[in-house]
């Protein structure tokens, strides 16, 4: 009770849920009394504590009662975002600009002041609202297709702001701590991503599977407590490195008590940053010094020593500010950021920046052999069982869950890969070694890669920690696959991770090009450009990639480039691209995809005023061409069986190959 007195606003949601299922059922029902959102526990909490500036209250009150507005956040690599961007601006917030709707003018949504180069928005536009016009069902078909394509995220404006205070690049190494449900491990990741000609960023491990990154690792451990998870996350960090934390929550027992805690320990190797510059547009109170402690059935308390003995359980010293004056103004507090509701339309939220100065106290001693060398080492005497991850043997630490199959690391003698780089024409610098499977016995199906980083910490734990998920799926063997020259074809998953290693087989193809490749199953060589006849006629049947690079001099075509993964026939190509990632492509060069299903099996892709991209023809998209592929598939799917198709998948994908689960 003491350390869970919430924002109001992330108490009240899943009444405010109620609510609405109430209402909606009671015009057909003749219903439910309303819901009165007070808690007269929690208005007197923070009324004593002056959390709220004078005159504020009422505005911080109503706030919290009403609901928050939907925010959107742009992912993916820079470029790609900045033409989803251009997409939104410019054709569906413009079509929203005059709208009516019951008499009303429709709010169009607007970007988040703080937030760097537009890639966040929020919008009060309901459900309800979205399927009253055309024009907002066809924006609302936008916005759920782009998420389940991974190019758009539903996600919390202030769970946005620790991210951009970590201030993170591809080289640094994160751990985030508390990565449930995942939005900011996600928003860390693009930023590690941004650059896509930078393919193995540092990141070591995190919680993430749905946008596909090489360098995550997913595991399962025991809940800390707050003051815990800081203090071990300030012992990792090194010195120098930014530490980030935050709350979704307005109570300093869970905020300014825990960064004090934490101060008091490090004695100076944390000191708090003054971030108040970093995020123009961002309005925030400072941090609080003073603050007493409330029981649930409202007893207050301003000092340890006056707690009785009986309540030492629920209440601990490190919950109260610290007594020495000097202490106190040294710490810097205030310069902690908190987010009230009623400022800017969000949830409550406190955030803290901490940088090490020096080692903690009681790490000041000689360091522990470098990770790297113990790899060698231990990869050296052979005592792992060649390179298996798998759930660790030790009967000392009990793991609960599913039993996960493990994780291998390809040998650097199997002769699987020679092939593989050959027929590819891998460059020398290809990372092999990080090469893995999930089975120990018959044929290898799926490969996945992981960075050098995230093999280190895979080897050196396989004992201590129980490893769910890692790795993107790079390669899938092919269903005949003996019959060509290599048994093994890219997987659209992880092409922007292996693109920059394969040296053969790349085919540089138009616009046009891609319209043609993503809308018809198999095109002829005839229906594609001469300058992409040429590159193919020569080429053996098999995996190819097809690479898209924009054109600066023509501003108005798609401006990103696009790399997908196909199949070189006897006389056609075609894509493996998964449905939602192919119809973003579309989308971002102006086709507006419909997917109602006509008589002949066909969707319908066609130009449509104010669109994203370049005027271009109609076209039908076959239907058949790619099955959808759900965000949670371990496989691109195959086309229905032609002469000419590419060999598809060998079934559905074993059970040691489905990633993610």
């Amino acid at each position: 009770p003491l350390s869970r007195l919430h924002d109001g606003r992330q108490q009240m949601r899943p009444i405010a849920r109620r609510l609405r299922r109430a209402t909606y059922r009671a015009g057909w029902e003749g219903g439910y009394p309303e819901i009165v959102k007070e808690n007269k526990l929690f208005e007197h909490y923070y009324q004593e504590l002056k959390i709220v500036p004078e005159g504020e209250w009422d505005q911080f009150m109503e706030a919290l009662r009403e609901p928050l507005p939907a925010t959107l956040r742009i992912t993916g690599y820079k470029s790609h975002a900045k033409e989803i961007l251009h997409c939104l601006k410019n054709k569906y917030f413009k079509e929203l600009e005059d709208l009516e709707v019951d008499g009303q003018k429709v709010e169009v949504p607007q970007p988040l002041s703080w937030y760097p180069e537009e890639l966040a928005w929020h919008t009060n536009l309901s459900r309800k609202i979205l399927r009253k016009s055309p024009q907002l069902e066809k924006f609302h078909q936008f916005l759920v297709s782009e998420t389940e394509s991974g190019n758009i995220s539903r996600q919390e404006a202030v769970s946005m702001i620790p991210p951009l205070l970590l201030n993170a690049h591809p080289h640094h190494k994160i751990l985030d701590m508390c990565a449930a449900p995942g939005s900011k491990t996600t928003q860390l990741i693009e930023m590690l991503h941004a650059d896509m000609n930078v393919p193995f960023p540092g990141m070591l491990w995190t919680a993430l599977w749905r946008v596909g990154m090489p360098l995550c690792w997913v595991y399962m451990r025991k809940r800390c407590l707050q003051l815990r998870i800081a203090t071990r996350g300030a012992e990792q960090l090194v010195e120098g490195g930014r530490m980030v934390y935050s709350t979704c929550s307005l109570n300093p027992i869970e905020d300014e008590a825990v960064i004090a805690s934490l101060l008091e320990k490090s004695e100076g190797a944390l000191e708090l940053a003054d971030v108040s510059s970093e995020l123009p547009g961002l309005k925030w109170m400072p941090g609080i010094t003073h603050w007493k402690v409330m029981t649930k059935d409202g007893q207050w308390f301003t000092e340890w020593e006056g707690v009785p003995h009986s309540r030492h359980t629920q209440i601990r010293p490190t919950m109260f500010p610290p007594k020495d004056p000097e202490k106190l103004q040294a710490m810097h507090l205030e310069r902690c950021l908190r987010i009230l509701p009623h400022h800017q339309n969000t949830g409550g939220f406190f955030v803290a920046v901490l940088v090490k100065k020096s080692s903690m106290p009681w790490n000041k001693r000689p360091p522990k052999v470098n990770i790297t060398e113990r790899t060698e080492n231990v990869e050296n005497s052979g005592s792992k069982k060649d390179g298996v991850c798998g759930p660790p043997p030790s009967k000392k630490m009990k793991l609960f869950g599913f039993k996960e199959d493990p994780f291998v690391f390809i040998p650097e003698d199997d002769p699987l890969f020679p092939p593989i780089q050959k027929f590819y024409a891998l460059d020398p610098s290809f990372p092999k070694m990080n090469l893995l499977t999930r089975t120990t016995e018959g044929k290898k199906r799926q490969l996945y890669m992981v960075s050098k980083e995230l093999r280190n910490v895979l080897v050196n734990n396989s004992e201590r920690m129980k490893v769910i998920n890692t790795g993107i799926k790079v390669w899938c063997r092919n269903n005949s696959g003996e019959d060509f020259d290599c048994a093994f074809r890219l997987a659209q998953e992880g092409i922007y991770t292996l693109y920059p290693f394969i040296k053969s087989r790349i085919i540089t193809v138009s616009i046009e090009d891609v319209k043609i490749l993503l809308t018809q199953e198999n095109p002829f060589f005839r229906k594609l450009s001469s300058e992409t006849y040429s590159q193919a006629k020569d080429l053996a049947k098999g995996s190819i990639v097809l690479k898209y690079e924009p054109d600066p001099t023509k501003p108005d075509t798609l401006q990103c480039p696009i790399v997908l993964c196909g199949w070189r026939g006897k006389a056609s190509i075609r894509t493996f691209v998964p449905k939602n990632e192919r119809l973003h492509y579309l989308r971002m060069m102006g086709l507006e995809v419909s997917a109602e299903k006509k008589k002949e099996g066909t969707v319908v892709a066609q130009q449509s005023a104010g669109s994203c991209g370049p005027p271009g023809d109609e076209a039908s998209a076959e239907h058949g061409a790619e099955p959808a592929a759900s965000a949670d598939s371990s496989e691109d799917m195959s086309p229905d069986v032609s002469v000419d198709a590419a060999p598809g998948p060998s079934g559905p994908a074993p059970a040691e190959a489905a990633l993610p689960r």
